[in-house]
């Protein structure tokens, strides 16, 4: 049992390398095909709607300018293929339901049913869901929709609902990070994308709606600010941008995980760390998107 009264702040950098870590347990949904069956089985058409529609539904039926705006590194214009037109195929709450039956079914498949009931999931989801409510709201959009909803019972969606306020929390941090560095949310795919982590660049594209061309001027503007050379790998300068970024994203995501102290914070990321390898030995992720850094 954890004293809460003799908690000890956690380290940024640790922070950090859990959020990453567990990363996993949310972004499953995205690519499990639960999600695309039972979102297009609630009224979505097949292809990239269910993303948008499933991530934003927190929100409510918002446009594709505040999905854009806060999902900041996909296209425009492929946003704009699938919202505001959801919202008229089914309603953001209908997408809510049909997202937690969604991870519902992938959990159980790729964890198994005596996994998704065992003690340590509820034991994690207690830690998470215990920071997940230390997060603040004020700038961060994407917590605070999903903050909002109502609390499944069921442990391991309990832990998959407060490990992706946890994601949104950061990510919110994350995009105000980019917006000191000056990067919009193309140039911050292609340096990100540069430093060899996160998404392969084919699939960064593809997926994120960028076309060559584009891809290849936020190049040619990041080289003249000298944050990429000219082939599009990192200079020393764009090497020590990104380090900024990533230690004042880990500085602005560090209250949730100072709320649960480092012992929880350690407990957690032994559980959510098993739960992640067994959700990677089950092919959760397809091959072709990820750097092998990840």
């Amino acid at each position: 049992m954890i004293d809460r009264g003799s908690v000890r702040r956690v380290d940024i950098r640790e922070s950090g390398r859990l959020a990453r870590g567990l990363e996993p347990l949310h972004a499953m949904a995205y690519f499990a095909p639960e999600t695309e069956d039972l979102l297009t089985g609630a009224g979505l058409k097949p292809g990239r709607m269910s993303y948008f529609a499933g991530r934003s539904a927190p929100m409510g039926a918002v446009g594709a300018g505040v999905v854009a705006a806060t999902f900041y590194n996909f296209s425009p214009t492929l946003v704009a293929r699938s919202i505001p037109d959801a919202w008229t195929l089914a309603t953001p709450e209908t997408v809510v339901v049909a997202r937690f039956a969604a991870v519902d079914a992938a959990l159980r498949r790729m964890l198994g049913n005596d996994v998704v009931a065992s003690p340590e999931v509820a034991e994690a989801a207690g830690l998470a869901r215990r920071a997940a409510e230390a997060c603040t709201v004020e700038g961060r959009p994407l917590a605070a929709a999903h903050l909002d909803l109502q609390w499944p019972t069921a442990p391991h969606l309990v832990l998959w609902h407060a490990l992706s306020i946890l994601r949104e929390h950061r990510g919110d941090g994350h995009i105000a990070a980019l917006g000191v560095a000056g990067l919009n949310g193309l140039e911050a795919l292609v340096s990100y994308t540069a430093t060899g982590r996160g998404f392969v660049t084919p699939f960064a594209m593809a997926s994120r709606g960028w076309k060559q061309e584009q891809w290849d001027a936020a190049i040619a503007v990041l080289a003249e600010r000298g944050i990429l050379a000219a082939d599009g790998t990192l200079t020393t300068g764009g090497t020590a941008i990104r380090k900024m970024i990533e230690d004042d994203t880990n500085r602005l995501g560090a209250r949730p995980w100072n709320h649960l102290g480092d012992e929880g914070a350690a407990r957690l990321g032994e559980i959510g760390g098993g739960l992640v390898r067994a959700l990677l030995a089950a092919g959760c992720f397809p091959d072709g998107v990820f750097a092998a850094t990840r």
